[in-house]
């Protein structure tokens, strides 16, 4: 692992040689755009139909197992 180490620490040592004056900071290379559809409420599954095949709903909700303690 020495000899990674060191060419990680070389490799490391040529980036600071870059000059970067005047750069900005970027989060990615290239600009992004958002590309999701707007949040807009729309018709979606009725509650009932939903719960219709859960196999123990509770006040109009699933029901999922608790996690068991580990002893």
């Amino acid at each position: 692992m020495a000899g990674e180490l060191s060419s990680i620490l070389d490799h490391v040592d040529k980036l600071a040689e870059v000059d970067i004056e005047g750069v900005e900071p970027t989060s990615h290379v290239v600009p992004l755009e958002n590309v999701l559809r707007p949040d807009e409420p729309r018709p979606s599954l009725d509650r009932e139909v939903a719960l219709s095949q859960a196999p123990d709903p509770h006040d109009g909700a699933f029901r999922v197992p608790s996690p068991q303690a580990e002893s």
